[in-house]
């Protein structure tokens, strides 16, 4: 039994259901406040040297930070993340969902911490539940600008490579919250990722061998027809015992054949 499940069984009572609807339905109360003027989103976002001045509120408020586009664009990205966000607890359940948030959101504050003076948003806990929802879902279908059918596993691959763009050329702080914010992907999908990486290798292995096999010939052919194991690789071949040498031959001729005698 794996530390998560200790813990679910232990405390899994205290998990939030749906937080996803929590999350969606704040970001839709701030955007509101932010588009009629009422909230300044420089009061909302995650900053250490605030913090450090009394603004604990920050740790919470960074949260709810709304996507900022127009309406429409807004409203896709909440559909999309309650779509994957609500997969993911129906899939894992509500505790090991909450802890994959959780861990998210404690790397995303621990980099607020090394960089003070920067603001964080939440717009990289949200991309690490896009990755999560490709790697379970990849030939989930999404329609962009419900015209386009892609595959999510190509727009996650494109996340992955924006990812690897930023941890190479980007600012430390862009760096640091790229690399917290796959932490819990990483932690929830390492086993996963090693087996695919273990079965690779194998798939690897089987295809050298098969084509080393072609480079030393057929191992098997039947005396017959002359098929071999290279030119029907499905074919299972037998070998007659009553026939002089070794003599070969496919499923339809096995039982069928004239016996080869001595000499």
């Amino acid at each position: 039994m794996s530390l998560l499940d200790k813990l679910d069984r232990k405390i899994g009572r205290y998990a939030v259901p749906n937080v996803t609807i929590y999350l969606i339905a704040g970001q839709t109360i701030f955007y509101v406040m932010f588009m009629t003027g009422r909230l300044d989103r420089s009061m909302t976002l995650l900053a250490a040297d605030r913090l450090l001045q009394g603004e604990w509120w920050r740790l919470a408020t960074f949260l709810f930070d709304p996507p900022l586009s127009n309406p429409f664009f807004a409203f896709f990205a909440w559909y999309l993340f309650y779509l994957m966000g609500s997969a993911l607890e129906e899939q894992w359940g509500a505790f090991r969902y909450n802890v994959f948030l959780l861990i998210g959101c404690l790397m995303t504050v621990a980099v607020a911490f090394l960089t003070p003076s920067a603001t964080v948003s939440n717009v990289f806990i949200g991309g690490s539940v896009f990755l999560a929802f490709a790697f379970l879902y990849p030939d989930f279908t999404l329609n962009i600008f419900f015209v386009l059918p892609v595959r999510i596993k190509w727009l996650a691959l494109i996340t992955w490579l924006g990812y690897g763009y930023q941890v190479l050329f980007g600012a430390w702080h862009t760096r640091l919250l790229v690399l917290a914010s796959i932490c819990n992907f990483l932690l929830f999908f390492a086993r996963d990722l090693l087996l695919m990486v273990k079965s690779g290798k194998r798939q690897m292995a089987r295809q050298s061998r098969q084509f080393s096999r072609r480079d030393e010939g057929p191992f098997h052919r039947c005396t017959v027809c002359g098929i071999t194991d290279q030119s029907h690789p499905q074919m299972d071949f037998r070998y007659c015992s009553d026939c002089a040498g070794q003599q070969g031959y496919c499923q339809e001729h096995i039982q069928d054949h004239e016996h080869v005698r001595k000499g």
